[in-house]
């Protein structure tokens, strides 16, 4: 009889947790922008609404417009309708950054209610998650040698591996760069924010499991 039939050998093995990060230039850049307009009722208000966009509409059909979001409702003062709202949302997307610029510009200068932007986004970030994963992996391997050797072991194969929880993300370095502003100013303010492209932080995060030999 096999001695070591029915037995369950245990392995020993430590885990570890690796992060990695890496940084790339955004390459798109996202702007937040909404009209509204006042009316008698309802339809008043989105006629009224109609008209104001109706000069907008043409600045944005050389970019991405990610979504339109109408929105009608009447306005209320002591249990009394005084008049209603129409507002149009648009969240557009600007790849080429050189047009930045000119396109918040005209926005502006169009008279929106709200404007914010822009916020910065990477087109592809396949490369730079995988970047961040070998990173991660990395200084999970880094960690376990550490261990292995403090324990005067010799560190094995891999033994399973996997996000940790959030996996990988990006967010955009904290810095100036963005703007946010109620109505409108003059058109020419837009050129003395200086939005250049701001730089995005690629993160991701394992846990990984690993025998240990004699």
């Amino acid at each position: 009889m096999n001695p070591g039939a029915g037995w369950l050998v245990h392995v020993a093995e430590v885990v570890t947790k690796g992060t990695g990060e890496v940084e790339r230039t955004a390459d798109r850049a996202q702007v937040d922008v909404t009209f509204e307009a006042l009316g008698a009722d309802r339809a008043e208000a989105v006629s009224t609404l109609n008209q104001r966009i109706s000069a907008v509409e043409p600045l944005l059909e050389e970019f991405e417009v990610r979504s339109r979001q109408l929105s009608a409702h009447d306005n209320w003062d002591n249990n009394q309708r005084v008049g209603s709202r129409a507002s149009q949302q648009y969240v557009i997307w600007v790849k080429d950054l050189d047009r930045l610029d000119a396109l918040l510009a005209e926005l502006v200068q169009a008279e929106p209610s709200w404007v914010n932007g822009p916020s910065w986004t990477l087109v592809d970030d396949t490369e730079a998650i995988r970047e961040a994963q070998k990173e991660a992996v990395a200084d999970a391997l880094r960690r376990a040698e550490g261990y292995a050797s403090a324990l005067g072991r010799r560190l094995g194969p891999l033994l399973r591996i996997g996000d940790t929880e959030g996996g990988a993300h990006y967010q955009p370095r904290m810095m100036s760069g963005a703007a946010s502003f109620e109505m409108a100013g003059p058109a020419g303010m837009v050129d003395q924010l200086n939005l250049k492209a701001q730089q995005i932080t690629v993160s991701a995060s394992c846990t990984a499991a690993w025998s240990l030999l004699d």
